[in-house]
């Protein structure tokens, strides 16, 4: 049976003729040498060029990652090696390595070498602690030397393909071959060491078209692979799967199986020639050299295959081998901590006679099964025997022990706890894929069949495109995980069982109330297990999610990619393991999953006796859980983190929790959202003592200026001077009449420009000294500006109405800094819009118009016994035997004025 490997194109670039490629062991980068004479590095990734470097105008042949010393080394058609630093570009050394074209080089995996072969039958060493010096040189083949290969079980030997049709096998240090195999009736292209296990093969590739795989010790040929049609150019075992890759003229890539040499696949990209093939020991990926650019694929699924039994024991499987570790073999003097790799101590358990593709433990941990192959063996899980086995495609257990194999899309059959044969079912559809668990589900790409597994009858069909499936240990619930969703689903087994015992009828899609959907989440399943009722997942983001009643909690944000294991009660911790076989523990409290099982289910008495023993770190995600299902004031109750419970209170409106909260964490924003929620409230006091607290003084001038608080203004001008808010301070004088206060904060600001004007509009008689002050401060910088500015002192003519502000100054004085009350405001609010200056102007008194009377002022002083108008306007004594009236200035009978009215 086939392999069943799945492959993806991962990246596709068109170029000119690749020569060679290689893998970067860290970064996602490809190597590739042109025969136009650049090397360039690709990101598989992001499928962009990183770097490129014009090496030479001839081909370069070959090129390799030095990582270790971040270097490329190329080897051209213009018999120079080349060594770059891929991170600067720099190039760090060149030298004339042969006097015919470089075939290929090749890096020790550990120590300072590098060894080039050539079109001169040389194979040299170079050594670049000693600068490059040539330590070796190899001769013994009669053609062009076209592959040089370390072998990795034993890297003080390599073997050399030639066009003499010989492949030689050297020694370090040696001159001559430890032995030569003629291998092929034709030249030899190229020549690779299996990496996997423990035989010793390497396989060769020539232009007789075929492939042959060599043991090295016995010196003979184990099989010949035939099937390509012209030149076979590039060769490799795989280090991961079972496979060995030959790649051709002829244009196509073949996949054969490295145990039975069957051919499992035929990759043809119409990209041309294939000249190289690429790999990299732990990774999946294979990359490929064209005529016409490089393709990379990705071979099989990165999962680790593994399995954990309900008390820690895992079985994995590393290639053929099986290897065991038990979880509870550590002490409790280690401390685990979440996220760290377990010092688990593996065991050997034995070999597989197949390729385990999936390894799975029966529900009571006693028996293991292991697929691939296109066949399974069921093995004892303790001293791993083999108890039975067969062809199936896909196998799965049923929740008591009973076991169903799908044998082709068309067959499936049931197995007893016996391991015989029970039944044979043909569905109606092709079978894509087949789950167990409480019941048996076969699936198409687009629907799911559940059946029970005593008679396989139809329970329910749903229409859903299925990816995964995970029965709960109570058989009540079921995820069934989409490419892009995964599904919640409760199942009415009772109902069922009623159908089933009643014989009622059940149509084509089976019995309507079997499922209920519970729960739909937006979120792509990568592995899941079920704890009670508490699904634990990781999702396309490596998140680690556990949900409970449609509720979703990332618990931890892995660093790379982790497949869920199993749960352990007793140590309250999930388990998951990495591609390298690394276990990885995470603490799930289970306290916490039965509390939020117990909220969903509506039980809140059970739920609230679990509570205490649930550790007070974890009660803010119990919080938020609650909140989540609308129990606000439980969650209120519940949190511990004090920025939560006051987001909570705030929400209920509980305010003096928020203020309690404020009061204690004194922070400055959440004072300042309780001001402003209590202001929008109508919670005058606590928004003033909240604003107070967060120093919002904007919010305390509108909160006073809004409920005419004159002692609330006086106190926010003093806070607002301290601390330095002179916009505030200047608005709080202002309002408060304090026009003096106002003109000095204006000057003790360097706002004496503006004190000026302001002293214009409302205090004249302060104009002089701050035109003082101005010219003093402008002279300083500019002494001719300064000496422009007009004092009215001097220049009273320069400006307009100059006396009329004057009396308005001196008549409006004594009101200032007076505040009439609310009921008032109906005889203030018209003279909101007076002009002060034009009201003194027009307050004439013409013959119709009431007389003067003692305190009035005048506006027009007429000349009597030729003594000049005064200069301010004075206080009018009446006569009242005349039309006019005599204005007194300074002693009573002194020069007197006479006031006329005016027409």
């Amino acid at each position: 049976m086939p392999l069943r490997l799945e492959i993806k194109r991962k990246l596709a670039q068109r170029s000119e003729r690749v020569k060679s490629v290689d893998l970067h062991p860290t970064e996602p980068w490809i190597l590739a040498s042109l025969y136009s004479g650049t090397v360039g590095i690709w990101n598989y990734q992001s499928q962009t060029m990183v770097k490129s470097f014009e090496v030479t105008e001839l081909p370069v042949r070959s090129a390799k990652f030095v990582a270790r010393k971040q270097w490329v080394v190329a080897g051209a058609d213009d018999m120079f090696i080349r060594v770059y630093n891929y991170n600067t570009m720099d190039k760090v050394k060149i030298f004339e390595a042969h006097t015919d074209y470089i075939r290929c080089v090749a890096v020790h995996p550990t120590l300072p070498y590098v060894l080039s072969s050539s079109d001169d039958m040389l194979i040299k060493l170079w050594d670049w602690e000693k600068g490059w010096m040539c330590t070796q040189i190899f001769e013994g083949h009669s053609h062009y030397v076209m592959q040089v290969t370390f072998n990795p079980k034993d890297t003080n030997t390599f073997a050399s393909a030639s066009l003499d049709r010989t492949v030689k096998i050297w020694n370090l240090g040696s001159p001559d071959p430890n032995f030569t195999l003629d291998a092929h009736s034709k030249g030899v292209n190229c020549v690779d060491y299996f990496t996997g296990g423990d035989r010793p093969y390497l396989i060769t590739g020539s232009d007789d078209q075929t492939a042959k795989v060599w043991d090295y010790q016995t010196k003979s040929c184990v099989q010949t692979l035939e099937g390509h049609t012209h030149n076979v150019s590039a060769v490799c075992f795989h280090p991961e799967l079972p496979i060995i890759i030959t790649g051709s003229e002829d244009g196509t890539v073949r996949i054969w199986h490295a145990t039975t040499y069957r051919l499992e696949n035929t990759l043809n990209y119409g990209l041309e020639r294939v000249w190289a093939i690429g790999y990299m020991k732990g990774s999946r990926r294979v990359v490929i050299g064209y005529d016409e650019g490089t393709i990379m694929v990705k071979i099989g699924r990165e999962v680790p295959v593994a399995s954990m039994e309900g008390s820690g024991k895992i079985i994995w499987a590393k290639h053929n081998e099986i290897q065991t570790v038990n979880i509870k073999t550590i002490g409790a003097e280690f401390e685990v901590t979440d996220g760290e790799r377990l010092p688990l101590a593996v065991k050997e358990l034995g070999s597989c006679d197949l390729y385990p593709q999936s390894l799975k433990h029966n529900p009571n941990g006693r028996f293991v099964v292991v697929c691939g192959d296109g066949e399974y063996i069921i093995y004892t899980a303790l001293a791993w025997r083999n108890r039975s086995f067969g062809s199936a495609l896909e196998f799965v257990w049923s929740s008591d022990g009973e076991y169903a194999i799908r044998e082709s899309t068309s067959r499936i059959k049931i197995f007893g706890k016996t391991f015989q044969e029970r039944k044979s079912i043909r569905p109606a559809f092709s079978a894509e894929h087949i789950y167990g668990g409480i019941l048996l589900a076969m699936c198409s790409n687009d629907f799911i069949c559940f059946y029970d597994w005593a008679e396989c009858r139809l329970i329910r069909r749903i229409d859903v495109s299925v990816k995964n499936l995970y029965w709960a240990d109570s058989g009540d619930l079921l995820v069934i995980a989409s490419d892009t969703s995964f599904y919640i689903l409760k199942y009415n087994r009772d109902v069922v069982s009623s159908y089933l015992e009643n014989g009622k009828p059940v149509d084509d899609d089976g019995v309507e109330e079997a499922f209920e959907l519970l729960h739909e989440v937006n979120e792509r399943v990568r592995t899941g297990i079920w704890v009670g009722d508490c699904f634990i997942y990781n999702n396309s983001s490596w998140r680690l999610n556990y949900c409970v009643g449609g509720e979703v909690t990332t618990m931890f944000h892995l660093d790379r990619p982790m497949y869920l294991l199993g749960y352990l009660a007793s140590q309250s911790r999930v388990y998951l393991i990495d591609k390298e076989f690394n276990v990885i523990g995470y603490t799930l409290l289970l306290s916490l999953i039965e509390y939020k099982t117990l909220v969903t289910r509506g039980d809140l008495e059970r739920a609230k006796g679990i509570l205490p023993s649930i550790p007070k770190e974890h009660h803010n995600s119990v919080a938020h859980f609650l909140e989540s299902r609308g129990m606000i004031e439980d969650a209120l109750e519940v949190a511990t983190d004090p920025n939560y419970r006051f987001d909570l209170s705030v929400q209920l409106g509980q305010f003096e929790i928020a203020k309690e909260i404020a009061t204690e964490v004194q922070s400055e924003s959440k004072w300042k959202q309780l001001g402003e929620l209590a202001l929008s409230t109508g919670k005058l006091e606590m928004a003033e003592e909240c604003l107070s607290q967060a120093m919002d003084l904007s919010g305390l001038l509108l909160l006073y200026s809004s409920l005419g608080d004159a002692e609330g203004i006086i106190k926010l001008a003093s806070l607002a001077k301290e601390h330095g808010k002179n916009n505030i301070a200047f608005l709080c004088l202002f309002m408060l009449g304090k026009l003096e206060d106002c003109l000095q904060l204006l000057v003790d600001s360097h706002r004496i420009p503006e004190a000026a004007l302001m002293a214009r509009s409302y205090l004249p008689s302060k104009v002089s000294e701050i035109v003082s002050f101005w010219k003093k401060d402008l002279s300083k910088v500019n002494p001719k500006a300064a000496d422009s500015l007009a004092d009215p002192e001097e220049y009273p003519n320069l400006f307009d109405h100059w006396q009329i502000a004057l009396a308005v100054e001196s008549n409006l004085a004594p009101s200032r800094g007076k505040y009439p009350s609310a009921e008032e405001y109906l005889s203030y609010v018209e003279k909101s819009n007076v002009n002060l200056v034009e009201a003194f102007r027009s307050m004439q008194v013409d013959e119709e118009s009431t007389p003067l009377e003692n305190g009035d002022y005048g506006h027009e002083v007429t000349k009597e016994d030729g003594v000049e108008s005064p200069e301010e306007p004075v206080e009018v004594d009446v006569d009242d035997s005349t039309d006019s009236a005599v204005l007194v200035n300074g002693n009573e009978g002194e020069e007197q004025w006479v006031l006329t009215p005016q027409e």
